[in-house]
């Protein structure tokens, strides 16, 4: 018994003392977009602050394609050793298993490390739209079965899937228009070719300064810093639970020793609280997180859970 003990002992010790080398070289972070995207964004900002307070270059490298599964792929594959880090997002991790084949599980081949940042929605149409507030805006097209049309950034993306929860929720009859990315979807509505869109408040932010769009109300339960005098959807529009954002966060490949997680998770915590990192997040749209790796871990199989839930009762399908 106490060869046992001290053999665990042992074990702790060497896991502290790596954790506390660590990192002794540079750290690759893979982004599976295309540089100015949301999470490339965060994973940057963040990065930076990593690098600051361990000591060593965070270097990122974008790996777009296939929605994030190529960038992601190469995550999973690397080495498990704390130098290879993926930055995550519920795309290709709580969303894309539900919809077609992907050449890894998000559940089982990746290591959870903290989240860093929820990208909240918002409830957006032209500014001539005879609706001033969100449950005019509900009572309106509800009233109107199939008459009016929202836009997405393309079928299966979160956009799409919020749109069709708050459609479900609110009881709205409108027919989808899927667009290849949020930059064409918002210039229809501008133009008055769709009548509404959930759409990131990142991409929507810059229009609703300037009063190009109107915006009804933002998807998550509490207002978002970015508009603070916006109301959520499930005040304004009347829909109690109605309560949706992307995430974003930080992974490494399974079996990355839990001593070099439990670090990382706990420089991204103290990073978090940075004076100057909830400027950063308004400006870009987003809201802070982060969390444990078990706290991470439970939130990825809900929103796995959820995202599922709204594919299959809106039928959403798409090709392989």
């Amino acid at each position: 018994m106490r060869a046992i003990v001290f053999l665990g002992l042992l074990a702790m010790a060497a896991g502290n003392a790596l954790a506390q080398g660590y990192p002794s070289r540079p750290v690759r972070v893979v982004i599976p977009w295309p540089p100015g995207q949301a999470t490339d964004l965060a994973a940057r900002i963040v990065g930076e602050k990593l690098s600051q307070q361990l000591g060593q270059p965070f270097v990122f490298d974008n790996r777009p394609g296939a929605g994030g599964a190529i960038g992601t792929e190469a995550v999973v594959k690397a080495a498990p050793d704390g130098y290879t880090l993926l930055a995550s997002s519920s795309g290709p991790l709580s969303i894309m298993p539900n919809l077609q084949k992907i050449p890894y599980d998000p559940l089982k081949d990746l290591s959870p490390i903290s989240l860093t940042a929820r990208a909240p929605f918002a409830l957006i149409v032209n500014p001539s739209f005879p609706a001033a507030t969100a449950r005019e805006f509900v009572a309106l097209v509800r009233a109107n079965p199939g008459k009016y049309t929202f836009a997405s950034s393309g079928t299966g993306a979160t956009a799409h899937l919020f749109g069709e929860l708050f459609n479900s929720m609110a009881g709205l009859k409108a027919t989808h228009v899927p667009y290849k990315g949020s930059a064409p979807a918002l210039t229809d509505l501008m133009g008055g070719q769709v009548t509404y869109a959930i759409e990131t408040v990142a991409s929507v932010l810059g229009h609703y300064k300037s009063g190009r769009v109107k915006v009804l109300g933002v998807s998550t339960a509490r207002r978002t810093a970015s508009m603070p005098d916006v109301p959520s959807l499930a005040e304004a529009a009347d829909i109690p639970g109605y309560d949706v954002a992307a995430w974003i966060g930080y992974h490494a490949p399974a079996g990355t020793p839990r001593t070099i997680v439990l670090r990382l998770a706990n420089e991204i915590l103290k990073a978090m609280s940075a004076p100057d990192m909830r400027e950063r997040y308004i400006a870009l749209g987003l809201d802070r997180a982060s969390s444990t790796p078990e706290e991470l871990a439970v939130y990825m199989r809900t929103e796995q859970e959820r995202y599922g839930s709204i594919i299959r009762n809106a039928g959403i399908k798409i090709s392989n």
